[in-house]
């Protein structure tokens, strides 16, 4: 492993909860400096309290902001820059899953996941990337999903945003690995989150807990400079027998 990465600066988004607040605790603990966004004031205010609380020195920081929006994306990397002085890490996790028929999607539930799931990880990403040109390197890892690889029926706008991010992160990566930048990205299987929004407190412990993805995130950063894991699939080793 790579020396520490304390006092390296990180931005996550989506970072409320689920994937996105495990992801962020894990690198606060690590001694990153840590800034997340949301998309609801209530949401961020609570996840900062969290994160501050994991350890109180942290200062964690961080701004409402919806990723499919590009001036509320330049507004967040310019608040980064504020306050963290600059960005090593950006984590793209914010994503959407609206889960129909394609025939009963509407047309703003695609355009929705197209450009919260896709065009946020751009927009962040090409930010991020003119900033880790004057810094001399960077890390982008993208939390995508099994579903960029494996079609399901009624995930028609969802599956297409992860394909997507699939491909994206490839291309960036290769654009990009010269200039050391470091482009990652993770596919998860079930996780145990409340992603399709039913609300339910219910835990099923054969699903992927957040923590297991926090964790490959620090792994991922932490390999030696020489080495890139540029792809993870991690799926439950014992799934759910329906």
């Amino acid at each position: 492993m790579s020396d520490s990465l304390r006092g390296k600066r990180a931005l996550v988004t989506g970072a409320s909860k689920g994937i996105g607040l495990a992801v962020a605790k894990s690198l606060v603990q690590a001694g990153v400096q840590v800034a997340i966004c949301a998309r609801k004031d209530t949401e961020l205010r609570r996840a900062l309290q969290l994160l501050n609380e994991s350890v109180p020195d942290s200062k964690s920081t961080g701004m409402v902001a919806d990723v499919s929006k590009t001036k509320d994306v330049s507004d967040l990397f310019s608040f980064v820059d504020r306050e963290l002085g600059g960005l090593d890490i950006l984590i793209n996790n914010a994503g959407l899953g609206i889960f129909r028929s394609t025939a009963d999607l509407t047309p703003e539930e695609w355009d929705s996941m197209i450009a919260t799931n896709l065009s946020g990880a751009f927009y962040c990403s090409h930010a991020a990337l003119a900033r880790f040109k004057q810094a001399g390197g960077g890390f982008i890892i993208n939390i995508s999903s099994l579903a960029g690889k494996n079609a399901f029926a009624g995930g028609s706008g969802y599956n297409a945003s992860k394909f997507g991010i699939n491909g994206f992160s490839e291309a960036m990566m290769l654009d990009h690995r010269n200039d050391n930048v470091r482009v990652s990205y993770i596919m998860p299987g079930s996780v145990d989150t409340d992603f399709s929004g039913k609300g339910t407190e219910e835990k099923s412990e054969w699903k992927i807990a957040p923590g297991d993805i926090a964790d490959l995130v620090l792994h991922i950063l932490q390999m030696p400079s020489r080495t890139l894991i540029s792809r993870i699939e991690v799926r439950p080793s014992r799934p759910n027998k329906n």
